[in-house]
């Protein structure tokens, strides 16, 4: 189905002509005219499939038809919002920031000669922009949970004035730790908006949530037999771990891609994979949670725009919400332990209808991954293999794994054995044995003379634990029942008295060997010599 034939408002057909959106995707067509009508909508589609589009337009034309009813086609199937006021707004949560830029990336081009607005709010840069943009009044807020929950606590976003809530990638944002931050948000927002909840998967908990609140959505899944596209050819490789490297770089030489993105699981592995192939003659950049959002959005700037680096190194964080069409390899460095992260990552590549390769990198370490994601695609993943020719063996080595703390010098050990100092190699080829033979120059003579060290110390460690250590002389033997014990012993007598006059008389002792005289006769005679004793008096 084409656009034209949906009878959208003027405007935003307009829009679409000029952006050259003309047919729809399959999650557009069955979307669409459900959300034009009002009714809430659960949207189950792979990655890449237009899903953004699929609940932006028709909530465009939805606005366009409650603020501009004159200019609408007499045979629209749109459902005006009642009573559209100013200040009132669409609500669009996304988990990551890099998704809330996408979002508000297409609404801008959906919007343009409308007199509609956007704004994008999340965390990781200043509020003023921010705080400015909601006060100027927006119809489509795309947000983050939780910067959107401390502007509200702020009193500059009116949780009552929600028109429409949607939620994009929701599944992500339960396994973020979002779900509390959702539920916070459903609480104060109208009972009768409009309920939107998109996903590439969609679990029990999310739809769950949305019955819970009183929405009652339809059902669209358009990817009920197949978890991945079927434009992305994936296959995998079994190597060794240690040939990761080189695999790596034979891999980007040999299919020499437009644009590639290649994942790690580790956010500390991202640097060390740029700057080898960087090292290596292949311009990369590399994004993580680690930099800020003014890093990351020059990253993300570099890897669209024109300049050379047109290689991509992530973590999970940009599995989500990328959608650059030039994508044609998608290399995956480890395998994720979630399938679905599969889905996602090999998902940046064949958008649009584009065709698309992933390879995937499996050593001994992925095994356990690898048998998740055959279960969740029900059949195997292709291997392939490279020819020795293709293999790259004269390269720059791969950087050592390095404590940020301690400086570069400090090296992560391979196993139990190098860390105790014995022979083999760790991860950097330096040789455990060396360094344990600058540890015994440093500290000779570490047989008996280190025992002996101990033993004081363990000794020293007990007297301070009972209380011996007040009472010794410099040379560790105890003193005479006189000189330095004696207020101690002082302090014990008098409480011991006390205890027996408390009992009622009788004979108290000391810990020392040494007895204590009968207290005399009588109560009033016992605290009478107790008090005198203990004044001097």
């Amino acid at each position: 189905m084409k656009f034209s034939e949906i009878h959208l408002h003027p405007e935003l057909q307009a829009n679409l002509d000029q952006i050259q959106f003309v047919e729809c995707t399959q999650i557009q067509e069955q979307a669409i005219p459900w959300i034009r009508k009002g009714k809430d909508v659960a949207g189950l589609a792979q990655t890449g499939t237009g899903k953004t589009g699929a609940f932006l337009i028709p909530l465009i034309d939805r606005i366009l038809r409650s603020t501009k009813p004159e200019q609408v086609p007499q045979d629209s199937e749109t459902e005006p919002f009642p009573e559209w006021k100013r200040r009132q707004y669409i609500l669009i949560l996304v988990p990551t920031r890099e998704l809330a830029e996408q979002v508000e990336e297409n609404a801008k081009k959906f919007l343009a000669n409308t007199g509609l607005s956007s704004i994008a709010v999340y965390g990781g840069t200043g509020y003023e922009k921010q705080i400015a943009g909601m006060k100027s009044g927006v119809e489509f807020v795309i947000a983050t949970p939780g910067r959107l929950i401390d502007l509200y606590k702020e009193h500059v976003v009116d949780l009552g004035l929600i028109r429409a809530i949607v939620f994009d990638e929701a599944d992500r944002m339960f396994d973020m730790g979002f779900k509390d931050d959702m539920k916070f948000i459903l609480r104060r927002a109208p009972k009768d908006r409009q309920f939107l909840v998109f996903s590439a998967t969609l679990n029990f908990d999310v739809l769950n949530t949305a019955y819970e609140f009183g929405a009652d959505p339809v059902e669209i899944n358009i990817s009920r037999d197949q978890a991945k596209a079927e434009n992305v050819k994936d296959y995998i490789f079994h190597i060794g771990q240690d040939e990761k490297p080189a695999y790596l770089l034979s891999l980007l030489k040999k299919h020499e891609p437009r644009q590639a993105i290649i994942f790690s699981n580790f956010k500390h592995n991202v640097e060390r994979i740029t700057r080898f192939l960087n090292a290596n003659g292949i311009p990369a950049v590399g994004i993580s949670s680690l930099l800020t959002q003014g890093q990351r959005n020059r990253v993300m700037a570099q890897f669209k725009g024109d300049s050379d680096r047109n290689i991509l190194v992530a973590t999970d964080l940009a599995a989500r919400g990328l959608d650059i069409l030039g994508v044609d390899l998608v290399i995956n460095f480890e395998l994720p332990d979630d399938p679905e992260n599969y889905v996602h990552r090999i998902g940046r590549t064949g958008r649009a209808g584009a065709t698309g390769t992933a390879l995937s990198l499996v050593s001994d370490r992925d095994i356990d991954a690898l048998q998740r994601i055959e279960d969740y695609l029900k059949h195997k993943v292709e291997s392939s293999w490279l020819e020795d020719e293709d293999l790259i063996k004269d390269m720059a080595p791969f950087p050592e794994v390095e404590d940020r703390r301690k400086g570069p010098s400090f090296r992560f050990r391979e196993s139990s054995r190098d860390a105790r100092g014995g022979g083999g190699r760790d991860r950097g080829g330096r040789r455990g044995r060396d360094q344990r033979g600058r540890d015994q120059k440093r500290r000779p003579d570490r047989g008996g003379e280190k025992q002996q060290t101990d033993q004081v110390a363990r000794e020293a460690h007990r007297d301070r634990y009972r209380g011996r250590h007040r009472s010794e002389g410099h040379d560790g033997q105890r003193p005479q029942q006189q000189g330095q014990g004696k207020h101690r012993r002082h302090r014990r007598r008098f409480q011991n008295q006390a205890n027996g006059a408390k009992r009622g008389g009788g004979q108290t002792h000391r810990p020392s060997a040494q007895p204590v005289a009968a207290a005399p006769s009588g109560i009033g005679s016992k605290v009478s010599g107790f008090f005198k004793k203990l004044f001097g008096k």
